[in-house]
């Protein structure tokens, strides 16, 4: 069948709608489409429209086609008010994932609503749990957080500059929300229950890695500027936990995750309390709270996916894990030390705040509380991979006991850290 002309000229705009915008803007872009007939390309020197007030006249003459054609090729208008809707109706790599995922928003709405806290002053704020600088006895204060935290070993503050980093990273994680199919913000301002939970969970997140870094700049044991090299190097970097944007993927990392992190301060507090920091021990212990509501939400999606399809998350679940969980820190780097990542996680687990003990710990929490052993209907492939994943926390507490009884064994080598000035630990 013959395509007429004016819908070859739709199609042409629609191909270059899906390589952006832009391409009606750019010079490379506009010099093949002069000569056409029914485009309207800027003149040169001649100031092109905002990309916010882009609308079908400012890229095609409404003589030669039409705004209905348009429609009936895009499916929506090219405006800002009709972008969600245009990107929404394009291929996705998992469309049944999309599919599940969007069957249960209600219930992101209602995790908004009820996990997530409000804003503003209704919220806990880093300032709560820090001196005032503000008020008269701030100097008292002050010095009493530093005697507190000069009573803790370095090891604890090697493990807490650590985890701080890695909660200043947060750009990165916000970023691997976002590639999530289905759960994406396409406007930075979409209303949909997905993209308020990013931006509502990327908001409490905000908090901890401000509340970490002014505690250890008040401290006095950490060199300050070590650190910001680091963070910016670990974004800069970014990471790759395995994903591929498929939201089942997304939901079971962060599942993980966020119980890895939960445990990680709540252990961190736990030895602060041993040495007497209790301002710490309470900044360590609102943090793993956050962690604690957040894990609790994530494993809920994914039980909402298992409902509605067990067979794809357990697949994915599988694959995930022999793969093993990728840390978000894991290639954190101060510039000097290469291996610093591998250091400062063999500093954790001396001191029993993060070790592999824990890692078998979160996935036997994940199989039990989702009854993974108890789902039945699957499909063959599917059984397969609930064998091997119920298997899988008994495989790894041995390898984790094998592994730490021979460590003990094994003479501790310090390595120093340039985050305290680099002292040895």
């Amino acid at each position: 069948m013959s395509v007429s002309k004016p819908k070859q000229y739709a199609l042409a705009i629609l191909a270059s709608i899906h390589q952006g915008a832009s391409a009606f803007t750019s010079p490379s872009a506009t010099s093949g489409l002069t000569s056409r007939p029914g485009l309207s390309v800027p003149a040169a020197g001649r100031s092109s429209p905002p990309a916010t007030t882009t609308s079908l006249a400012s890229t095609v003459d409404p003589s030669t086609i039409t705004k209905k054609e348009y429609q009936d090729i895009c499916g929506v208008d090219f405006d800002d008010t009709t972008l969600a809707d245009r990107l929404a109706r394009t291929n996705y790599l998992y469309p049944k994932h999309v599919e599940v995922i969007e069957d249960f928003a209600p219930l992101v709405d209602k995790m908004v609503d009820e996990i997530l806290l409000e804003t503003g002053e209704k919220s806990w704020q880093p300032q709560d749990y820090l001196p005032d600088m503000a008020q008269g006895d701030w100097e008292q204060d002050v010095k009493d957080l530093r005697e507190a935290a000069e009573g803790c070993p370095d090891d604890l503050f090697v493990v807490l500059v650590g985890d701080m980093v890695t909660e200043e990273a947060l750009p990165t994680y916000q970023t691997l929300l976002n590639t999530f199919e289905g759960c994406d913000d396409p406007t930075g301002t979409t209303n949909s229950a997905w993209a308020r939970w990013s931006r509502g969970w990327t908001s409490e997140e905000n908090r901890h890695g401000d509340l970490l870094n002014k505690y250890l700049y008040l401290s006095g044991k950490c060199d300050l500027r070590a650190i910001e090299v680091t963070i910016q190097h670990l974004i800069t970097t970014g990471f790759n936990p395995g994903a591929k944007k498929d939201p089942y993927r997304g939901f079971l990392y962060t599942s993980f995750q966020e119980r890895a992190t939960k445990i990680s301060h709540g252990n961190v507090g736990r030895v602060a309390r041993e040495y007497g920091a209790r301002d710490l021990q309470r900044i360590c212990a609102k943090i793993a709270g956050d962690e604690g509501r957040h894990e609790k939400a994530y494993q809920e999606f994914s039980t909402e996916i298992l409902k509605r399809d067990p067979d794809g998350l357990l697949m994915e679940f599988g694959d995930l894990m022999r793969g093993q969980i990728v840390m978000p820190a894991e290639l954190m780097t101060d510039g000097k030390d290469a291996k610093l990542y591998e250091n400062f996680s063999e500093v954790a687990q001396r001191l029993g705040v993060y070790t592999a003990l824990d890692y078998a710990d979160i996935i036997q929490h994940l199989v039990d509380h989702w009854k993974i052993g108890e789902l039945t209907g699957l499909s063959s492939e599917a059984e397969k991979e609930q064998e091997y994943i119920c298997r899988l926390p008994t495989r790894y507490r041995k390898l984790a006991e094998r592994s730490m009884n021979k460590k003990k064994d094994d003479e501790v080598v310090p390595h120093s850290f340039s985050w305290i000035f680099d002292r040895k630990v």
